[in-house]
C-alpha cells in the first residue's frame, strides 16, 4: 500500500506525523510525505534516517489557519495534485482541511487535529466575527470535511466540535494520538519541579496561569515565544516570578530530560483537542494537574488531578498539595503512566490507522 500524507512542521502535528509515518513504514506501507508551514530544522527530520520507503517532500506553503494564506493554499493544492498524479498513491491522508476536495477518485482521510473556530470559542467564549478571511476559512474547512470519505479526530470532543461549528462528515471516527513510551524515562530520580509545555503566544495553551500566582515549587515553561507566520509578532514579555523559568523551545532529547526530572506536569490549556505533551509527561511518570475541561476529562478520566477551569489560584493550590504529599503525587504519577500505556501508545495509533487504510482501500477496490 502507498499512502500520500500531508503534515505541517509547526507544533504537535509534526510529532504525530513522526510517530505515524515511522510506524507505517515499519509495517510495510510506503509513504509520500508532503509538509507545509516552513522548512523543518535538521533535528526535526532526524527520525527519517533509515526509512527507505519514505519519500519526503518539504515545502514552505503557508498553512490554512495563517492570515493571508489564500494564495499559498491555492498553489499548494495545485502542487499536491501534480504530486498525486506523479506518485499514484492508493490512499490520501490529509492533516489539513483544505485538501479534502482533491482527487475524488482516491480514498481520502481528513484528520481534524484542531480548528480556528473551536479555538476561538474556547478562548473568547463566542464565535469569531464575520470577515472575508473568516468566510474563506470556514468554506475550505466545510468543503474539506464534506468531501472526505472519512474524518478522523483525536478525541470525541474534537469530533463533536466539528459537528457544532462546521458540518457533519460522511463518516467520522476517533483515533487517539500516541507516542512511543520507550522514548521517555519513567524510572529516573525526580526533582521538586513543575513542568508545562505550551506556546506563550497561544491563548489556548494558557501557560500564563502559572505566572499569575506565587508557586510553591520551581516551574519551568517550555515553548516558543512568537507566533509563526505572523510578521508583526513580538516575543512575550510576561513578568516572570523568581520561581518561574521560561526555557523556550527544546529539542526532543532536551524535553525527554525535562520530563524525566519533573515530578508534576501542569496541563493548563483551555483548548486542547488532544495534547501530546501530557502523554509525554505521563510516560515520564509525572503526576498530571489538568484544567477541568471536557477534553481533558474525556482523555484522562480519574488519572489526573483537575483544577477549577481557568483558575490560577486553584492551580497553585493543587501544585502545593502534590508538592507536599509525596504519596499522593506518586499515586497520580502511576495512574497517568498506566492510562497512557493503555490508551495512548504509538503502536495502538498506527495499528488503528493501518486497519482504517485497509478497510478504505478494500472498499474502493470492491466498488
Amino acid at each position: 500500500m502507498h499512502v500520500l500524507m500531508t503534515a505541517d512542521t509547526v507544533g504537535g502535528v509534526w510529532t504525530y506525523t513522526q510517530e505515524l509515518v515511522s510506524g507505517l513504514v515499519r509495517r510495510g506501507i510506503r509513504v509520500t510525505l508532503v509538509s507545509m508551514g516552513g522548512l523543518p530544522k535538521a533535528e526535526q527530520t532526524a527520525w527519517m534516517e533509515g526509512l527507505w520507503s519514505l519519500n519526503y517532500l518539504p515545502t514552505t506553503f503557508r498553512l490554512e489557519w495563517m492570515q493571508n494564506s489564500e494564495q499559498d493554499v491555492e498553489e499548494s493544492r495545485k502542487y499536491l495534485e501534480k504530486i498525486i498524479r506523479d506518485v499514484r498513491p492508493d490512499l490520501l491522508h490529509f492533516n489539513q482541511y483544505c485538501y479534502g476536495t482533491l482527487s475524488p477518485g482516491l480514498p481520502r482521510i481528513v484528520v481534524a487535529h484542531s480548528d480556528l473556530v473551536s479555538w476561538w470559542v474556547a478562548v473568547h467564549g463566542e464565535e469569531p466575527s464575520d470577515s472575508h478571511w473568516m468566510r474563506w476559512y470556514r468554506d475550505i474547512v466545510t468543503s474539506g470535511l464534506s468531501s472526505a470519505d472519512v474524518v478522523v479526530a483525536p478525541s470525541q470532543w474534537m469530533l463533536d466540535s466539528i459537528l457544532n461549528h462546521s458540518t457533519r462528515p460522511s463518516f467520522g471516527t476517533v483515533i487517539h494520538n500516541g507516542r512511543d513510551p520507550a522514548l521517555f524515562a519513567s524510572d529516573v530520580q525526580k526533582e521538586n519541579r513543575v513542568l508545562s509545555v505550551g506556546r506563550a503566544w497561544d491563548a489556548g495553551k494558557q501557560v500564563s496561569l502559572l505566572l499569575e500566582q506565587d508557586q510553591s515549587s520551581p516551574v519551568w515553561i517550555v515553548g516558543s515565544q512568537t507566533e509563526p507566520g505572523n510578521v508583526n509578532a513580538r516575543p512575550s514579555r510576561e513578568v516572570v516570578r523568581p520561581e518561574i523559568k521560561l526555557v523556550g523551545e527544546q529539542s526532543q532529547k532536551q524535553l525527554r530530560d525535562l520530563y524525566g526530572s519533573a515530578s508534576i506536569y501542569a496541563a493548563t490549556s483551555r483548548y486542547e483537542p488532544f495534547g501530546l505533551a501530557p502523554v509525554e509527561a505521563a510516560f515520564s511518570r509525572c503526576a498530571l494537574i489538568a484544567n477541568d475541561t471536557s477534553s481533558f476529562r474525556e482523555l484522562w478520566g480519574e488519572s489526573a488531578l483537575y483544577f477549577r477551569q481557568n483558575d490560577s489560584k486553584d492551580l497553585a493550590r493543587l501544585i502545593r498539595r502534590l508538592t507536599s504529599d509525596h504519596k499522593l503525587r506518586q499515586k497520580y504519577a502511576d495512574a497517568a503512566y498506566e492510562r497512557a500505556c493503555k490508551s495512548f501508545t504509538a503502536d495502538r495509533m498506527v495499528d488503528q490507522y493501518k486497519s482504517l487504510y485497509q478497510t478504505m482501500t478494500s472498499a474502493e477496490q470492491a466498488a
